[in-house]
């Protein structure tokens, strides 16, 4: 029984998704070998050498690089996961049990991958650094606020630019672990998650009902993720190019310090808002409702 209620809770349910999703084969994006692929069309090696040293921002790149960059990032891995979802639309009704949870996965996945991609061309830190093949609370709050931004909450843009800005005043190379695990952050990481959690259940039921035919489906089935995935990866894409992160003013400071500072950087006031959906601002940045 309470396992039961365990797999019934949207945030629960959510946090089960993205942990089994990071562990998918080819998920976790390599920070180093991203960016030098990434930038080597737009950059010098000096530059790309202080990319993976610092950041990308600390290497002066400037934002249109950047953004161009992460433009064709965000087309390749949106035909990769359209295709995918394509086949595995075709064998129809009689294999859904199979193909809806494997489809989820790999799209969950997909999300995943762009949604590291994204982070570190705007100079977020290695995200899977640590030793092991888990996921750190840290990391799996930041990532589920990345998420939000790209399913259009509020709350979601609210507490990413909290924790940029808490990383960018401290210069520091790792996630403010205190702040997204039991500090200001993390009461919106859990409803957030839970936000997800229901909209996860609905894309279920959407691609279910896409695959009933065989062929059709497949069509349906790819169209719906191109439909859905690509806007979702330019959302985050304009939020985290809009955050203090990406100001060239910032330097990478000395290790020990800036991670003992992050972590206690958990004090800052922090407005939580309602999990409404984004409506693009005419700055061309996702904006938090007032309050």
């Amino acid at each position: 029984m309470a396992k039961s209620k365990v797999m019934e809770n949207p945030e629960s349910r959510f946090s089960a998704v993205l942990a089994s999703a990071a562990s998918l084969p080819g998920v976790r994006i390599n920070r180093e070998a991203y960016l030098r692929k990434a930038l080597a069309r737009y950059c010098s090696e000096e530059d790309i050498r202080r990319a993976v040293e610092e950041s990308p921002a600390a290497a002066g790149i400037p934002l249109e690089v950047l953004d161009r960059a992460a433009d064709d990032s965000i087309g390749y891995e949106t035909a990769k996961a359209s295709a995918l979802s394509a086949a595995a639309g075709i064998p129809g009704f009689i294999a859904l049990p199979a193909t809806v949870p494997a489809d989820m996965a790999q799209y969950f996945g997909h999300m995943l991958r762009i949604a590291q991609k994204l982070a570190y061309l705007y100079s977020w830190p290695d995200l899977f650094s640590g030793d092991g093949d888990g996921v750190d609370d840290a990391t799996k709050g930041v990532l589920t606020l990345f998420f939000g931004v790209m399913f259009g909450t509020q709350s979601a843009n609210a507490a990413v630019g909290q924790v940029a800005s808490m990383m960018s005043k401290e210069v520091a190379k790792k996630l403010p672990q205190k702040a997204l695990t039991q500090g200001v952050v993390y009461p919106i990481v859990k409803k957030v998650a839970g936000y997800l959690g229901v909209q996860m259940t609905k894309q279920t039921f959407a691609k279910t009902v896409s695959k009933a035919i065989p062929v059709v489906g497949a069509v349906v089935s790819g169209g719906l993720t191109f439909a859905t995935y690509r806007p979702m990866a330019r959302r985050l894409k304009k939020h985290l190019a809009g955050l203090e992160l990406t100001n060239p003013t910032h330097r990478v400071a000395d290790a020990d310090h800036s991670d003992h500072a992050a972590g206690e950087a958990v004090d800052a006031e922090f407005v939580d808002v309602e999990l409404v959906d984004v409506h693009d601002s005419p700055t061309g940045r996702a904006e938090p409702a007032s309050t």
